[in-house]
């Protein structure tokens, strides 16, 4: 699967409230701005990444999260259905799973952070991104608005692992707390044929993509769950299993916004690969035994290799992937 880089400006729409249903474990890489322990040792970006993603949270139950609802072009637009498609899938019937031909709303769902309520107790909040198109009909629309707010709380459950409540409130306001700006990286394949975004997934892109015939001849054969395919560095990663998905956290302290439009990222069921022209080159092959050298040549931070290999296939139609420019990392949710 063939991701590409956008830049989003989110607009803000509205907001819902609800509450964990029960108590839940969250990876910290679930959640962009925790409070952190307080420590005085000198440690590095990577060394505090490392930690991070390997300490869970446990959110009570009973506890707010607000979910902004907000608009971007950038976000790819649902596909061109008939007004029965749309309607079946309002009611549930209809599910790409079980008809690729379905209609359905693509939404870019952010990570949780953590904020107040009005009364100064402890409350997160998420945001669920859909394109600019769908706004007209949410706003006019009553029953069409319903099912955005499901789909939204629905997406946000599966991407942390909390269950939500449907007994929702609506505060009068557009959003909770500013909404910033983002890099995010979204399959191409969700971008309707014709559209700028569009991109096919095939093997051969994939090929030519990451390395060129020369590196690929010359490349040793690969012993480990990672091998490099270029001369760029293999960057040091991380990974959380956060029951419902696998979360891959990649370490670029070097990428710049100039070097994400050239930029790959592509999720295969048992592999991951990362291109950064001249930057990095990683490759995550689940089907590829592991060594014992494996870990420390290509950086692989916290979890074995081998507890990954053993895990359940990657969600490559679930998958999403998000660059922090302020943590400077890359995160794989799949």
């Amino acid at each position: 699967m063939t991701s590409i880089s956008l830049l989003l400006d989110p607009v803000p729409g509205f907001c819902v409230k609800s509450k964990t249903l029960k108590q839940a474990v969250v990876p910290r890489t679930a959640t962009s701005s925790l409070s952190q322990p307080t420590s005085t040792n000198n440690t590095t970006s990577s060394d505090k990444l490392g930690a991070i993603s390997n300490t869970p949270i446990t959110i009570p139950k009973g506890l707010k999260i607000f979910v902004n609802i907000a608009w971007d072009a950038n976000v790819p637009p649902p596909p061109a259905g008939s007004e029965d498609a749309i309607q079946k899938a309002m009611r549930g019937e209809d599910y790409p799973e079980s008809n690729p031909d379905g209609w359905f709303v693509p939404v870019v769902v952010s990570d949780l952070r953590d904020d107040k309520d009005k009364a100064g107790q402890s409350a997160f909040v998420v945001d669920c991104v859909f394109n600019t198109t769908i706004k007209s009909r949410t706003l006019k629309d009553a029953d069409f608005k319903v099912f955005i707010i499901e789909l939204a709380l629905q997406r946000v459950e599966s991407q942390t692992s909390l269950s939500l409540s449907r007994q929702i409130g609506t505060p009068n306001i557009a959003s909770k707390g500013k909404l910033a700006t983002r890099q995010v990286l979204v399959p191409g394949l969700l971008f309707p044929p014709g559209h700028p975004h569009h991109k096919s997934d095939t093997k051969a892109n994939l090929i030519q993509e990451l390395a060129s015939p020369t590196a690929a001849a010359s490349a040793p054969r690969a012993k480990g769950i990672l091998k490099s395919i270029s001369n760029s560095h293999a960057p040091t990663w991380t990974w959380t299993n956060d029951q419902c998905k696998i979360r891959i956290i990649i370490n670029v302290p070097n990428v710049t916004h100039a070097d994400i439009p050239n930029s790959t990222l592509d999720v295969e069921p048992r592999r991951v690969t990362l291109h950064i022209p001249a930057l990095y080159d990683l490759d995550i092959n689940l089907d590829v035994a592991p060594d014992a050298d494996s870990t420390s040549r290509h950086g692989l931070l916290g979890k074995g290799v081998i507890e990954l290999e053993r895990s359940r296939d990657l969600d490559v139609d679930g998958a999403k992937a998000e660059w922090r420019v302020a943590e400077k990392v890359i995160v794989l949710l799949a």
